[in-house]
Formats: C-alpha cells, structure tokens, sequence
C-alpha cells in the first residue's frame, strides 16, 4: 500500500503546510508542528480522497496519531475494513 502511504505524505504536506521532504513514517506530528486544526484538515481529505470514514472525534484526546506512520496505519486500516481499494 506504498500508495496510501504517498497520498497521504502529500496530503499531509498540503494541509499543514510542512515540507514534503520532512515528512517521514517516524515523524512525529508535534516535531512538524501540525496543529490540531491542521489533523482535522488531513482527516477530512484522507475521508474524501480514500472514501472511507475516520472515526475521530477533536475533542477526544484519547484518540492521537503521534506519528505520520499511525495515520498511514490507521488509514490502511479503514481502507481494508471497508473493503476499499487504494
């Protein structure tokens, strides 16, 4: 699933505005400095660009991606459950 993998490297470059070079699978989200209103961003385009939903709730600090490889797990996740195809 490379594929997610990349869509999402570029949608997370896109809406948090963070160099595409300095996103890496063990980044964390708080070393690119990506704000809380910049993932509810990347979750809406990662629901509409894979059609899948993900269950996140903002106010919820439960629920936090720490890395950009638990997004990409998350996200390949829900692709799998719903029986999506990237």
């Amino acid at each position: 699933m490379a594929s997610v993998e990349s869509d999402i490297f570029e949608i997370i470059a896109e809406k948090a505005a963070v160099a595409r070079d300095k996103i890496v699978g063990t980044a964390s989200l708080q070393e690119l400095e990506i704000e809380s209103l910049d993932v509810v961003e990347i979750i809406f385009a990662v629901e509409e660009k894979f059609d899948i939903h993900v269950p996140f709730n903002a106010n919820d600090q439960e629920l936090e991606f720490d890395t950009v490889s638990d997004v990409v797990k998350a996200v390949e996740a829900l692709i799998a459950e719903s029986g999506g195809a990237a």
